[in-house]
């Protein structure tokens, strides 16, 4: 790797990195604006029978499920971090894959707002809740997730042609020989 790359490399990493912590301030923030003004009050509702900020510490994960379970989420989000840093740096640097540069950068900074949240507090912050669908009480970590999880799966259905994710596959699992399938 000459010279030209590395500064490449690390001004990539740099400016996801910068990118990354203004999304984790922005949902530790808001947490703490949730602590501070709706832990042990009565839900604040926005808009009646539809929305309201409701304070809840979530010991799972999304819907309740592996309810103290903090050693996997510890463990998962390290994998997730570990994989998304090396899926970043080997994402190609040109305008056309900018939107998968975003999503790692979601992924990581919503990954890492709730793995503070397990390490400091045992559980997560959430307090967003929509009443009128009764869906699970969630918070920003859980937005940046959600969001980039839903412009991955349209990206790749309509926007990435058969090259563009060959191309991608090459370079994530650069062992792997093009055009070769597990089953042969």
């Amino acid at each position: 790797m000459n010279t030209n790359t590395k500064k490449h490399m690390a001004g990539r990493y740099c400016m996801g990195a910068i990118l990354a912590f203004l999304l984790i301030l922005l949902d530790q923030g808001t947490k703490y604006l949730a602590v501070k003004k709706l832990k042990d009050q009565a839900a604040y509702v926005i808009i009646q029978g539809v929305f309201e900020l409701h304070y809840l510490e979530n010991r799972g994960a999304a819907f309740g499920v592996l309810q103290g379970k903090k050693m996997f989420f510890i463990a998962i989000t390290i994998l997730m971090i570990v994989l998304l840093t090396y899926v970043y740096g080997r994402i190609p640097a040109e305008r056309h894959f900018y939107p998968l540069h975003g999503i790692c950068i979601a992924l990581f900074a919503g990954a890492i707002g709730n793995f503070i949240d397990r390490i400091l507090y045992n559980y997560v912050i959430d307090f967003f809740y929509f009443s009128l669908i009764n869906f699970p009480i969630f918070n920003v970590a859980d937005i940046y997730v959600t969001c980039a999880t839903a412009l991955f799966i349209v990206l790749f259905l309509f926007y990435y042609k058969e090259k563009d994710l060959d191309r991608l596959a090459a370079l994530i699992f650069p062992w792997k020989k093009p055009g070769v399938s597990d089953h042969e």
